[in-house]
C-alpha cells in the first residue's frame, strides 16, 4: 500500500511541477521576464487578489508545516518542498512533501 501511495504522490508532484509552467511560459513569451507586471496582474482585480492572497498565505503556512512536521518525523532534505513552492508552486510542493513523508515512514516502519 505504501509504495502505491508513494508512486501516486510522485506522479501528482510531476504533474504539479509541469502544469504551472505550461500556463506560465506563454505569459513569459509575451511579456518577457517582468516581475513587476506579474505581481501587478496577480492583484489586478478583487477576485485575482483574493485568490492570490489565499495561495500565498497557504504556501507560507505549508512551508512552516514542512519544517515542523519534517523535524518531528526526522525527515531529510526539508529544503526541497519550500524550493518547490518557489519554482513551481503548491501543486508541486505539496505532493512532493507527501511523497517524502511516505518514504520516511517506509524507512522507519511507522504507520
Amino acid at each position: 500500500m505504501r509504495r502505491g501511495l508513494l508512486r501516486l504522490y510522485l506522479a501528482l508532484a510531476a504533474i504539479g511541477a509541469i502544469f504551472p509552467w505550461i500556463l506560465f511560459l506563454p505569459w513569459v513569451a509575451e511579456h518577457r521576464f517582468a516581475p513587476e507586471l506579474f505581481v501587478a496582474q496577480l492583484f489586478a482585480t478583487p477576485p485575482a487578489a483574493i485568490f492570490s492572497s489565499d495561495v500565498l498565505y497557504a504556501a507560507a503556512i505549508f512551508i512552516l508545516f514542512v519544517f515542523v512536521e519534517g523535524r518531528r518525523l526526522g525527515m531529510r532534505h526539508l529544503w526541497l518542498p519550500p524550493l518547490a513552492v518557489l519554482v513551481s508552486g503548491l501543486c508541486f510542493a505539496l505532493p512532493l512533501f507527501l511523497a517524502m513523508r511516505e518514504r520516511a515512514a517506509m524507512r522507519t516502519g511507522s504507520a
